[in-house]
């Protein structure tokens, strides 16, 4: 049951952007876009912004929007509020993870189940960009859009993945360095748009934002 609740989350959380043309990037592109791109996600100590979520089902003409907060600081913290139209937040805290719904409270120890390890760790490294240097985990493709700014296709390579992603990809800000949307395809053909806003990089986040207990 807490299996697919946690998975439920995290397709809320999917983030795909409006279309743009994309070139595949060149061979010195792509050792550059890695390379930098790893040392931002790697130099990275905070990340905080605001999100604007339209989420559209496959089965239905009717789009949700929502709106909330992310904040991500360094050593294994995030937090994911929606603020409107209802209260929701989401934490991860090292091994701990948080739901809150405003009616119930749910603490996991995503230790003790493989599957919560394993999303955790992908919405981690998503934020962050981290993923991209997991050979392990996902086959990359680099591009370049229309607008100059980087993109990146991932492709699950792990089972568990797969089942749920046929693709994962994210939009990177060049001059910021930052990660400015991620798409998460879902094999349902289900789609999510998140607008980030007010970025900001590398500054102060005050630690009770990931208070679990």
């Amino acid at each position: 049951m807490k299996n697919r609740f946690f998975i439920s989350l995290l397709l809320m959380l999917c983030f795909i952007s409006v279309d743009a043309k994309l070139t595949p990037a060149t061979d010195s592109q792509r050792r550059e876009m890695s390379q930098k791109i790893n040392a931002a996600a790697s130099a990275m100590t905070t990340l905080d912004c605001n999100f604007v979520q339209v989420k559209q089902l496959k089965m239905l003409n009717d789009k949700m929007t929502s709106t909330g907060v992310m904040r991500y600081k360094k050593s294994g913290k995030l937090r994911w509020e929606y603020t409107s139209p209802y209260k929701y937040v989401f934490i991860i805290n090292g091994s701990k993870v948080l739901i809150d719904t405003g009616k119930q409270r749910n603490v996991i120890d995503i230790n003790t189940n493989k599957m919560f390890e394993e999303i955790a760790r992908i919405m981690m490294n998503s934020v962050t960009g981290k993923c991209l240097a997991d050979n392990k985990e996902f086959a990359v493709k680099y591009f370049i859009d229309d607008k100059g700014n980087w993109v990146a296709d991932l492709t699950p390579l792990k089972k568990q993945m797969k089942q749920m992603f046929s693709l994962i990809r994210l939009h990177f800000d060049v001059k910021q360095m930052v990660v400015t949307s991620v798409e998460l395809h879902e094999k349902s053909g289900d789609n999510t748009v998140i607008t980030l806003k007010n970025i900001k990089k590398n500054q102060p986040v005050n630690e009770s934002n990931f208070k679990i207990n």
